[in-house]
């Protein structure tokens, strides 16, 4: 892989990782006004740019299916667009990818793709700060990391291993924005479950 590929998915990583720990500001009026989001919408770009200069070199297609799903979520994001329009339409690109996935299956590690490419796709149309959000978040990331490790693909790994480790550690319990523990995550399934 030629230099300029990996600086490219590297500085995408970078940006991403950077919108990820930038603070959110709770008084953005729109979130085009908000550097955060900007970051993650740039980042998604790079990092689809990455993603197709990668499978020229021969890299797998499905890492341009993985970004394609964040760059339409970034767009709707950006547009502010209420959860009844984005859902669906997130939803339906979710569907379209993970079929078309299906039609180039691989291998069964392919499986790990599109079970992770299904976990984002539910994590970005489920409400936010839900819990079921960050399961499906995090699931959907680890796997797409999984996948990524068996691909050799070494950005998106450690990519996607870092947002499987940020979406566990913002799963909240009780759906509140702010309040985000695993170990209150722990305490609940303790009073379900028992202790472990």
């Amino acid at each position: 892989m030629p230099n300029y590929i990996f600086f490219t998915g590297l500085a995408g990583s970078l940006v991403l990782v950077t919108g990820a720990a930038w603070p959110a500001i709770k008084d953005v009026k729109h979130p085009m006004k908000s550097t955060k989001n900007w970051l993650f919408a740039i980042g998604g770009l790079i990092m689809l740019t990455y993603a197709i200069l990668g499978y020229q070199q021969g890299g797998s297609i499905f890492f341009i299916f993985l970004e394609i799903l964040v760059v339409i979520a970034s767009i709707l994001m950006m547009l502010n667009t209420p959860d009844i329009v984005d859902t669906p339409i997130i939803t339906i690109c979710g569907l379209a990818l993970i079929v078309w996935s299906l039609t180039l299956f691989e291998g069964y590690n392919t499986i790990f793709f599109i079970v992770g490419l299904s976990g984002i796709g539910l994590g970005y149309a489920f409400e936010m700060g839900t819990l079921r959000r960050g399961v499906a978040l995090t699931l959907g990331s680890a796997l797409i990391a999984l996948f990524s490790y068996i691909e050799a693909s070494w950005i998106f790994f450690w990519l996607n291993v870092f947002f499987a480790l940020f979406s566990l550690g913002n799963i909240s319990v009780d759906a509140q924005p702010g309040y985000r523990s695993v170990r209150a995550f722990q305490r609940q399934l303790d009073q379900i479950i028992g202790p472990i």
